[in-house]
């Protein structure tokens, strides 16, 4: 049997594999009617558009397996060149069909298929008639089979050839509807609802969360299309997924179905939680790649590396050491995608500047003039239904902008213009746990706009906020004022008001000791925004937050928590009364360990940053055990050649201050070694 290839493929592309010259033709043929079998059961499920082409094609496949189930038996060696090839087209044009079909019976896709109705009726004429041309080649007179089943595939044959595939009059009416609705949006007019009816109930959109689908879907294919170069999709899709978002919020009451909501850009996805940076590294420049490409030998590496190692004239991989055929490369989208992904869920920049600018703008601005409208007039629905909506429209409004918010930068700042933040701060207070978890979770979201953290401020919100962090009714609204707080905390005159408030440090510090890994990783990284203001360092040191972080670097496995409380500790090492706070919970061993043995670049370099400012702050009493310690020396010399340029500089610091004191130490007592002249004692 032939397996089938590419099952994460995207939505109209047909990457079907040519069967194996030598494969025997028994094998192609059980195969071939496997397909055929895989084809016509798509004749049961739901096909909400290009229907009639897609049972056609369905029928006539059938027929075909017919014919195919009929010769399985009969089947001869030393069959005639021209069925092999018959053969060998056919499968290639039936995996073709199959993945055109479950394109068609897709339950996430129905109106971006619908929009390609066209495009769709082609493939299927392309196919059919493919099939046709594949068996022209089939020998009927020499095949042994009953005569009505070849004058079947006869009459497949000439009406595949003749057959038009046009697309269904209706699909073509109700795609001019969703371009009426678009034209009205572009114009600043509201839609007919009548109109938008008619495209869900054409397309079997009855409900909230197969909108929600849709959405989902288009957002996926978005992303996508914004890393090919010429992005031709951007503007339709963008257009599409704002006519489903505005119908998503107006013409549905109730949430249904959703098991809950879309993970927070804050959360972490299953397979990136399984993976650290290390992951993807160039082979060759030992970086972060940012347009990563695929070689002959299936090796992945940074187009700048390997177009640089191929004009040196190495044709060969240089991680296998395979000498390659040829020197083409292929874009690894999927794997661009999750680093993108990974470095977007733990808060890291990802690429140079000007790369971050042209990715960002991508949602700064809609990608439509349609998509445009369509989201400023949504945003003042949501904003007078969350203002004097029932209390169910109230709640599936917070919902909505939750949705919304986290979206683009542009959909914050629609919603933030729009006024639903005040709306969203009096929600906080709410004893309806859900409605106070979608409230700080779009407060979250609007936190990353400029305009949105104005907002905030402006209304009181840091109080409020500090409140749900202390006493929120589920541990999701906790971790997610944490992550507001961090937001907040980039601008210096909110972070002055976030420290001041006497529960802020205390109740970041409570969820670093109580709360979920996320929770923790919010917490941790808001205390981290606030250290930026030096008053702040006091309160975190007087709060106990410097032996809770030991904890984690003990404790936990997690990287990420890992380098994030080392980042906290290496800010507040730089002033005497951190490294003071730090030495007493003598844990020097844990960081030289940590430093010895983490995969994370960033960790070691937090680790060495630590050191130093330890040594620096600490006393002699400090630099006197690291001196001691075999394997340290050893990781700082591989800090200048493997670690980023900061870490190398600052392992380069560290390594004359122990030279300098092993130095003094051989040639006799002195009064001081280091500039400072204030001793603790730590281990």
């Amino acid at each position: 049997m032939i397996q089938r290839l590419n099952s994460g493929r995207r939505i109209l592309t047909y990457p079907a594999v040519h069967p194996c010259e030598a494969i025997a033709p028994r094998t192609l043929l059980v195969s071939l009617i496997a397909l055929t079998h895989n084809i016509c059961a798509f004749k049961s499920k739901f096909i909400a558009s290009n229907k009639r082409n897609a049972l056609e094609a369905i029928r006539q496949i059938g027929v075909v397996r017919v014919f195919l189930e009929e010769i399985r038996d009969w089947l001869p060696s030393g069959l005639p060149d021209s069925t092999v090839l018959s053969f060998s087209e056919l499968h290639l044009s039936f995996q073709k069909l199959q993945y055109l079909l479950e394109d068609c019976t897709r339950d996430d896709a129905r109106v971006w298929m619908l929009m390609n109705s066209e495009r769709v009726a082609d493939q299927f004429r392309v196919l059919i008639r493919a099939m046709a041309t594949a068996l022209d080649f089939l020998p009927l007179d020499l095949v042994h089979v009953a005569v009505e089943v070849k004058e079947q595939v006869e009459l497949v044959t000439r009406q595949a050839r003749r057959a038009r595939f046009d697309v269904d009059p209706e699909d073509k009416r109700v795609v001019e509807a969703v371009k009426k609705v678009l034209i009205r949006f572009e114009k600043r007019v509201d839609p007919d609802r009548s109109e938008l009816k008619r495209v869900l109930d054409h397309v079997g959109i009855r409900k909230w969360s197969r909108c929600e689908k849709e959405v989902r879907f288009l957002e996926s294919e978005i992303g996508f299309e914004n890393l090919r170069e010429e992005k031709r999709e951007v503007s339709l899709l963008s257009s599409v997924i704002g006519l489903l978002c505005y119908s998503r919020c107006v013409m549905f009451d109730t949430v249904d179905g959703l098991p809950g909501p879309r993970p927070e850009s804050n959360s972490r996805s299953e397979v990136v939680s399984c993976l650290n940076s290390e992951d993807f590294r160039c082979p060759i420049s030992l970086e972060i790649m940012t347009e990563p490409v695929t070689i002959a030998t299936g090796q992945s590496y940074d187009r700048g590396s390997i177009m640089k190692w191929f004009r040196g004239g190495k044709a060969v991989c240089p991680k296998t050491g395979e000498k390659l055929k040829s020197m083409e490369v292929v874009p690894n989208l999927a794997l661009k995608r999750l680093i993108q992904q990974y470095y977007t869920e733990n808060g890291i920049p990802f690429g140079d500047s000007g790369r971050r600018s042209r990715d960002s703008g991508r949602t700064i601005v809609a990608g439509s003039l349609a998509a445009e409208e369509a989201m400023k007039m949504l945003s003042k629905f949501l904003s007078a239904s969350i203002a004097v909506g029932t209390v169910e429209e109230r709640k599936k409004a917070a919902y909505e902008i939750r949705l919304l918010s986290k979206t683009s930068i542009f959909n914050r700042s629609c919603l933030v213009e729009a006024g639903v933040v005040p709306h969203l701060l009096k929600m906080l207070a709410s004893a309806d746990s859900e409605r106070q978890e979608n409230a700080v979770a779009g407060l979250l979201n609007l936190s990353k706009h400029s305009k949105g953290k104005a907002a905030i401020v402006e209304n009181g919100g840091v109080d409020l906020v500090v409140d749900v962090l202390k006493e929120g009714l589920k541990v999701e609204a906790c971790q997610h004022s944490a992550g507001t707080l961090f937001y907040l905390a980039s601008v210096e005159e909110y972070r002055i008001l976030i420290g001041g408030n006497p529960r802020a440090i205390p109740a970041l510090r409570e969820l670093i000791k109580n709360g979920s890994d996320r929770g923790k990783k919010n917490a941790l990284v808001a205390i981290f925004g606030l250290l930026t203001h030096p008053a702040n360092h006091r309160r975190v040191i007087a709060a106990g937050v410097v032996p809770l972080l030991f904890e984690i670097l003990t404790s936990f496995d997690s990287e990420a928590l890992v380098t994030d409380s080392l980042a906290i500790l290496a800010t507040l090492a730089e002033k005497t009364e951190g490294a003071v706070a730090i030495s007493h919970c003598r844990a020097l061993d844990s960081i030289v360990g940590i430093l010895n043995s983490s995969t994370s670049r960033a960790a070691k370099e937090f680790c060495v940053s630590l050191l130093l400012s330890l040594s620096t702050n600490g006393g002699h009493n400090v630099v006197a055990l690291l001196v001691k310690s075999p394997s340290l020396m050893g990781s700082l010399y591989s800090q200048l050649s493997e670690g980023t340029s900061r870490a190398s500089k600052r392992a380069s610091a560290l390594i004359k201050v122990l030279h300098e004191f092993h130095e003094t130490r051989s040639s006799g007592p002195v009064n001081r070694v280091l500039p400072q002249e204030r001793f603790v004692h730590v281990r």
